[in-house]
């Protein structure tokens, strides 16, 4: 759902923000542009731009991995063998970015309705640990990860839109750990809990590039469960620190 700014939209979306908003495009005083931000489930959440009566919603998907991912996952291999000692380098010539993937761990990619594609790097034993790559569209206006706002503002308004420990019976519980920014990206750290279920620590890196003709989103999450913290934490933060557009 498609959460439209409007006096009624409170009523219809219960966590609706305001990430930024400035006045006057191209002399027209009397437009004001705004993006609104709704999160309706903890499976991602829609960004709409709006100027004047014209409205363009997308999905932004930091939350869409920590439930979505087990379902498009597949073989594949890295491409490089450069890395740190227990690693490899992923190359994607074609989105032009490069990663660290632990040696011993398996790559799929897909195609999930809503984004462009999904590649994602998950340990060969069974485990809710995993590293996600989605990459969505975006307007030609977002052309910086300051077109959200600031990190911190970010942070908390998409966390705070995650949560659903408020409604009754509660839903998901969602909590900002730590969030920065660095070099273009944002960095955000929180954590994921279903009601009856173990805990998920997610960290999470945010960019933009172009390819020539659309700016695009690059969210790259990872996400281990608690009683997996000690065994993955600190190799899943590597492997998303290490992500570079080339």
């Amino acid at each position: 759902m498609v959460c439209v700014w409007s006096p009624s939209a409170l009523s219809l979306c219960p966590r609706i923000f305001h990430l930024s908003s400035s006045s006057n495009t191209r002399g027209f005083s009397s437009y004001r542009k705004q993006h609104v931000f709704c999160c309706k489930s903890s499976q991602g959440c829609i960004v709409e731009e709006q100027l004047g009566t014209r409205r363009r919603g997308f999905m932004l998907d930091l939350g869409f991995a920590a439930f979505s991912f087990p379902a498009i996952v597949s073989d594949a291999v890295a491409k490089d063998v450069d890395g740190s000692e227990g690693f490899l380098v992923y190359t994607d010539d074609v989105n032009k970015y490069k990663i660290l993937v632990p040696k011993d761990w398996k790559i799929g990619e897909g195609q999930p309705k809503g984004f462009n594609t999904i590649t994602a790097f998950y340990p060969d034993a069974a485990s809710g640990s995993n590293v996600t790559i989605l990459i969505s569209g975006l307007g030609a206006d977002f052309t910086k990860m300051e077109s959200f706002g600031n990190v911190d503002a970010f942070a908390e308004t998409l966390v705070s839109g995650l949560d659903r420990s408020w409604i009754n019976p509660p839903g998901v519980t969602a909590k900002l750990i730590d969030c920065k920014a660095s070099k273009g990206m944002y960095y955000i750290e929180y954590t994921l809990q279903n009601p009856g279920e173990s805990k998920k620590y997610l960290y999470s890196a945010l960019g933009m590039t172009s390819n020539g003709w659309v700016n695009r989103l690059f969210t790259v999450t990872g996400q281990f469960l608690e009683e997996e913290k000690d065994q993955y934490s600190s190799e899943i933060r590597k492997v998303v620190s290490s992500f570079r557009f080339i």
